[in-house]
């Protein structure tokens, strides 16, 4: 099993594949409350996004977008039931905080659903604290936001 990632865009295949599965999951996870989310959920063009790969298979993905000057909102996590498991899921974000870093952000925030259990898991272990919802989400019964401070790159 090889797990690599790849730096891309929002207009690489692979991930207009994985966001459209991801919606899926997500609809069939929370039902008819997908309706108040769905706006927000739209990727315009966005330059950094990650897809992680198992033996060249896409099967993961995420992304960030400038939120302000110092901040960069994660959007758009998502791994495939047949990859789960596997840490891919940390791999993606690991990624994406590197590459928030390097282009000089100073904290990382994010939004998921009260259903995702799993996701919740995966920013406490990496270092992500619930912080109270945030933008559009204050309005948004289910959401569950997070922020983590990172250390801007010297690259």
């Amino acid at each position: 099993m090889q797990i690599t990632l790849k730096r891309t865009n929002s207009g690489d295949k692979d991930f207009k594949m994985l966001i459209t599965q991801l919606d899926k999951d997500l609809r069939e996870r929370n039902g008819d409350v997908m309706d108040l989310y769905d706006e927000h959920n739209v990727i315009e063009e966005i330059e950094t996004v990650v897809i992680g790969y198992l033996d060249s298979i896409p099967v993961a993905c995420g992304c960030f977008k400038m939120y302000d000057a110092n901040t960069a909102e994660v959007k758009r996590m998502y791994v495939a039931a047949q990859a789960r498991g596997k840490g891919l899921s940390f791999k993606i974000l690991t990624e994406l905080e590197q590459w928030a870093s390097e282009l000089k952000y100073q904290y990382l925030i994010l939004e998921t659903g009260n259903k995702q259990i799993e996701a919740h898991g995966l920013y406490r272990k990496a270092n992500y604290n619930q912080i109270p919802a945030y933008g559009v989400y204050t309005e948004l019964p289910d959401s569950v936001c997070f922020k983590k401070e990172i250390k801007p790159s010297a690259v």
